[in-house]
């Protein structure tokens, strides 16, 4: 009994001792080997990326994932409890429970779907939506006890089709879900369109090309994200083969959308544009081209034409970003599917206070001759007693 309040006691202190660290800026990174390892691995990487933090760049902490499960995106519920953790190997989509730590993997199995792309989660945090690229369909999942509930697929051709989808947005004010249809997974055919679901049953109700070509475009549309607080609903969405920025706008009357071009990345001499951005307010949107990598801004004020301001460089295959609470720092994950050209392994620094100027990267991951796949900055729920308390229990 004596060992264990000095036990207590030690932990205690430690952690009264260390407060200011509580207040790090932390990130979820996974990552996998590169091609030159001759063995493979992944995880899950927990990192400082804080400029200002004596610990800045290093893993505090790792989370070891199966080398085959080739886990691709990180996803959070509505109030960040959870994190769902997506993958292309495997037909298994893991959650973590981030109030509990240590944190711990949670497998759930999605026999129904194959190469598991894009999750989102319905506003009261009680239905997730999974797209399956390998096996054209999308699944509908029970949020609270985290399993397969209905899968959705349609035939291919003709009419409304779910075909290769891997971005996802919903908006339940209007009840729709929005699909893109994006890339066979071997790359031997391409979509160019977004698939609208309804967001409560999950039946298919219309399709939409979303390029200005000659079927088939095969502009391979990636990711679709809903503005903020944007009012009519507005949807932008990024065409990854096809190097251009879209957007649509919801009208009440028909209860449908109206798509158009509103940006060309080919002029600026960049490719393959990837994920999108918001600031909290929604008037900034950024996005990544991965090739030879960039981060595009634009003043989102008005979100169905939004204004392009500037190209900061970040590195080959700028993939995913975050920003940092008060919005002066942006972090650009450079790494796309380990794709030569494409997978530079830094993470990009940026500090918007100052107009965008690079400060640096951080090379940690890549120094080990790993890629990162994803970054997401890692939400605290835990007050100092609660995590003290924790430890403790542990």
């Amino acid at each position: 009994m004596r060992r264990f309040r000095l036990l207590s006691l030690t932990l205690g202190l430690l952690l009264s001792c260390s407060a200011p660290a509580l207040a790090e800026l932390l990130a979820l990174l996974n990552y996998e080997s590169n091609p030159e390892q001759s063995v493979r691995r992944e995880g899950i990487a927990i990192m400082d990326i804080d400029p200002e933090s004596s610990d800045f760049g290093k893993v505090l902490m790792e989370i070891p994932l199966p080398p085959d499960l080739v886990a691709h995106h990180i996803f959070f519920n509505r109030d960040r409890t959870k994190a769902y953790i997506t993958a292309l190997g495997k037909s298994v989509l893991h959650v973590v429970d981030l109030t509990r730590f240590p944190f711990r993997l949670h497998a759930i199995e999605v026999p129904d779907c194959q190469v598991l792309e894009d999750l989102v989660v319905s506003d009261d945090n009680r239905t997730w939506y999974l797209t399956c690229m390998g096996s054209s369909a999308v699944i509908m999942g029970d949020a609270v006890k985290d399993k397969p509930v209905k899968t959705i697929r349609t035939p291919d051709g003709g009419g409304a089709s779910v075909l290769y989808p891997h971005g996802i947005a919903i908006h339940n004010g209007i009840d729709r879900v929005l699909i893109t249809s994006t890339v066979k997974p071997d790359m031997s055919d391409a979509g160019d369109s977004v698939t609208v679901l309804q967001a409560s049953t999950g039946a298919v109700l219309s399709t939409h090309k979303v390029s200005s070509k000659p079927s088939p475009a095969k502009a391979a549309p990636v990711e679709v994200m809903f503005v903020p607080f944007s009012n009519p609903p507005v949807v932008q969405i990024t065409n990854m083969l096809e190097g251009t920025l879209w957007t649509g706008t919801w009208d009440a009357a028909s209860q449908s959308f109206s798509f158009q071009q509103v940006d060309d990345y080919g002029p600026r001499q960049q490719g393959m544009p990837l994920e999108m951005l918001y600031n909290a307010k929604g008037d900034r949107l950024f996005v990544t081209t991965a090739k030879p990598g960039f981060v595009n801004v634009y003043d989102n004020s008005d979100p169905g034409h939004p204004r392009f301001l500037q190209a900061i460089p970040a590195a080959q295959g700028a993939h995913h970003s975050v920003l940092s609470p008060d919005e002066r720092y942006l972090f650009v994950q450079n790494s796309l599917l380990n794709l030569e050209g494409m997978s530079d392994g830094s993470i990009t620094v940026i500090d918007l206070a100052k107009g965008g100027t690079v400060l640096g990267s951080i090379d940690t991951l890549k120094a080990q001759g790993f890629n990162p796949n994803c970054i997401m900055l890692l939400p605290n729920h835990f007050r100092q007693a609660d995590l003290r308390a924790s430890l403790v229990a542990e």
